[in-house]
């Protein structure tokens, strides 16, 4: 089965100087691929009439489908309209029906409605024009000889409107796409290159129309198992099967088997638990809580955390004692059990996680390093604590024992 390929293209200078992040490429990317579609290539141009035409034509060398964001406003930094003119041989034609949308989203700010707004109702004669709903700049659609070429406004809620209401619907009834399906093993316990020596016969016995991808991360590696078919029941029964002895093969390396990041899977599993959670925190400055507290509904088993940075905090929040600090550093077996057996009285929960290490670039010494740490995890009855050795910079030190941290409370529970 011949994959529809999709190439997207950003303009703005703001993207390329890093004045702001490209975020809808990724959200598109999303979309298209649920929708059956290929991402071949993203690229990002300068507000530039060369550069865009000579974007363009490469991309219809080697796609189907174009999508452009950006550069369809109504300032003169905005070229992209006349660009594609002058690409697709045409003219710029007033359109009555953009103008009317433009006019009812201003009803109520009618000094909005200036010589620069009605230019937006100028469009591209040879161009299908779309009614852009949550903004002024009409989507564009131009037929290419069996290619399309969509023309979208880079405001990232105009365009997840087009995209979902227009775009992707059209594209759909154009193309005949067939399933691309992808599924998700979250595994812990292996660096990458063990972990494909461990499933490599798995890996290499997998059908043509299947294929892996190792996604690494800090403690945790994504298995990406990707599938294309015209029988897309078929498709998720068979790749299924595959991760079904995949996850007989790793046994309990596997964290689960959804796409979801550890902190979203660790919350379902102590809610489905009725268990509450709480931390200490020092060299992690509360960044385990900030990751819990993203998933909505956390408040359900989250109960808080205590930023333990400062020895007295430790001492007079915690309940750590000062004599194991002297004898033993902060950065010790003792006090990180001490922190969270503490946490886990003040706040009344079930389970507790404390952390305390060096995150650097300086503070270490012989006996202690930059990027040892230490972390503890604790009931009412249990308790494990663990030394690690992350060694990188400062800010991957702080994400690495936070994932550290929250697998080593998986492990438990």
């Amino acid at each position: 089965m011949k994959q529809v390929k999709v190439e997207i293209i950003t303009i703005g200078d703001e993207i390329l100087i890093g004045q702001i992040v490209d975020t809808n490429s990724a959200w598109m990317g999303t979309e298209l691929n649920k929708a059956g579609f290929e991402v071949e290539r993203i690229t990002s141009v300068h507000d530039d009439a060369l550069q865009i035409k000579s974007a363009l034509q490469a991309a219809l060398e080697r796609v189907e489908v174009v999508l452009f964001t950006g550069g369809i406003g109504p300032t003169k930094d905005d070229i992209t309209k006349q660009t594609l003119c002058d690409f697709f041989h045409t003219r710029l034609v007033f359109d009555e029906a953009v103008y009317r949308n433009i006019q009812s989203l201003y009803v109520h700010r009618k000094d909005v409605i200036n010589d620069l707004t009605k230019a937006q109702a100028l469009v591209p004669e040879k161009a299908v024009v779309i009614q852009n709903t949550a903004g002024t700049a009409p989507i564009m659609w131009f037929d290419c000889g069996g290619k399309v070429v969509v023309s979208m406004p880079g405001v990232p809620y105009e365009m997840k409107q087009a995209m979902t209401s227009d775009i992707l619907p059209r594209l759909k009834k154009v193309f005949a796409v067939g399933a691309l399906l992808h599924k998700t093993l979250l595994v812990t316990g292996y660096p990458e290159s063990a972990l494909a020596i461990k499933i490599s016969e798995w890996e290499n016995a997998l059908p043509d129309n299947m294929h892996l991808a190792y996604l690494p991360n800090y403690g945790v590696i994504r298995l990406r198992l990707s599938g294309e078919s015209e029988d897309v029941l078929m498709l998720d029964f068979l790749m299924n099967q595959q991760l079904d002895r995949l996850k007989a093969l790793l046994g309990d390396a596997v964290v689960c088997d959804e796409d979801v990041a550890v902190e979203e899977w660790l919350g379902k599993l102590l809610k489905s638990k009725g268990l509450t959670l709480a931390t200490a925190e020092s060299c992690t400055g509360g960044n385990i809580a900030h990751l819990i507290t993203k998933v909505p509904g956390s408040s359900a088993y989250f109960k808080g955390t205590v930023v333990s940075y400062a020895n007295e905090v430790k001492v007079g929040v915690l309940g750590v004692s000062a004599e194991s600090i002297e004898q033993e550093g902060a950065v010790s077996q003792t006090v990180v059990e001490q922190m969270a057996q503490g946490v886990r009285r003040l706040l009344n929960t079930d389970w507790a996680v404390a952390t305390s290490g060096i995150m650097g670039p300086d503070g270490g010494s012989d006996d202690k390093p930059v990027g040892t740490v230490w972390i503890a995890v604790c009931s009412e009855d249990k308790m494990i604590s663990r030394v690690y050795h992350v060694n990188h910079r400062r800010e991957q030190n702080i994400e690495r024992t936070t994932q550290l941290a929250m697998l080593m409370l998986r492990e438990l529970l």
